[in-house]
């Protein structure tokens, strides 16, 4: 399958292939509109539940407020969001000037929308230039001038390739950790593990992307946080699409497939992008630390710079030896007196910072 033609500005922020972005606003996730500002900066419209963020504790006070199945709805207005959620970051334009950006976005979609939240801005990230990092600056600050509050993101999780091999990597943890993740590794040699490029012929059969994607549900049906569901025709795409730099790794056991990574090699980095088990099949080989050794591996083989393991399971990616580089969302809220409330009870959505400073 060809990528769709990328209509957009020289983005700063991404660490993915900008082909990304194309198949993003080509198969939005369930439920979402796409589009692209003049600038040609991808945003979307889709509901947004405000508890998605909030710590566990006030969420479940809420949820278990007298008749909540009823006005919890409220809870979930439709939002505007700039950015994707195919990328780690805020793609934004190189080409246009921060402050004459935020007063456009915000004149042509606050008064439309409840909500428009500028979507995972970078802090000063380690996985980016300078000018990246600038630009990303200078439209927070524009945002705040403009009235947007700025909320903690979520904990972007790395690690730095600074070790000759893995076993120099492993002699970094605690000797507790090491122990115990060895023993989980020896499952390992159980396991048949293929590498697989992104626009392989096997793609072209449809029932093959079909069992990737149903692995890929997999995880996501059993996750806690739920936010954008990809389509299967997104997956398609993606999967199709040789131009990308997408490798998967593939673990099999006893003959059939029971996991895979879909990465991207891109600047000098491993970008972890999706990730697709069968249960309780991946917990029994342990996976997700054979598949975190594995991609470790690979970086260092192939001289890159960072693995760039995503958002998700920040606590065990700390024990897996991760760093973490956080990002900002600028919200803006139409009406005054919630943004008043927001204002006052913004520490509650900012949970993987809480979450990591009090471990």
């Amino acid at each position: 399958m060809d990528s769709p033609d990328i209509v957009a500005p020289t983005y700063v922020n991404l660490l993915e292939p900008p082909g990304l972005i194309a198949q993003f606003l080509a198969y939005p996730p369930l439920g979402f509109s796409t589009a692209t500002t003049p600038d040609g900066v991808p945003y979307f419209v889709a509901p947004f539940d405000l508890l998605t963020t909030l710590e566990s504790t006030a969420k479940r006070r809420i949820v278990s407020l007298p008749l909540y199945r009823w006005w919890g709805a409220w809870l979930k207005p439709r939002t505007c969001f700039i950015g994707t959620t195919a990328t780690e970051y805020a793609p934004l334009p190189s080409h246009t000037d921060p402050a004459c950006f935020v007063d456009c976005i915000k004149a042509e979609f606050a008064p439309k929308y409840a909500f428009l939240i500028v979507k995972d801005l970078p802090q000063n990230s380690p996985l980016l230039d300078a000018g990246s990092n600038a630009v990303s600056r200078r439209v927070a600050d524009a945002c705040r001038n403009a009235g947007f509050a700025l909320l903690d993101g979520q904990a972007l999780a790395y690690v730095t390739i600074d070790f000759a091999s893995t076993d120099e990597y492993l002699s970094r943890l605690s000797s507790g950790r090491r122990k115990d993740i060895r023993r989980k590794l020896r499952s390992a040699a159980e396991l048949d593990i293929q590498t697989i490029a992104t626009g392989d012929a096997c793609f072209a059969d449809a029932s093959v992307r079909a069992e990737f994607y149903v692995l890929f549900r997999h995880v996501y049906d059993q996750s806690d946080v739920h936010f954008d569901l990809p389509s299967a025709e997104y997956f398609d795409a993606i999967l199709q699409d040789a131009s990308s730099g997408g490798v998967i790794f593939v673990y099999h056991h006893a003959g059939r497939m029971i996991g895979y990574n879909l990465c991207y090699v891109c600047d000098g980095n491993l970008v972890d992008k999706y990730v697709g088990f069968v249960y309780p099949q991946a917990r029994e080989s342990n996976l997700y630390f054979v598949s975190w050794m594995h991609n470790l591996d690979y970086a260092v083989k192939h001289g890159l710079k960072h693995y760039i393991a995503g958002w998700t399971d920040p606590e065990i990616k700390r024990y897996l030896g991760a760093k973490f580089t956080f990002t900002r969302h600028a919200v803006y809220i139409r009406n005054p007196l919630l943004r008043a409330i927001l204002r006052r009870f913004s520490h509650a959505f900012e949970s993987d910072r809480a979450a990591l400073e009090a471990a």
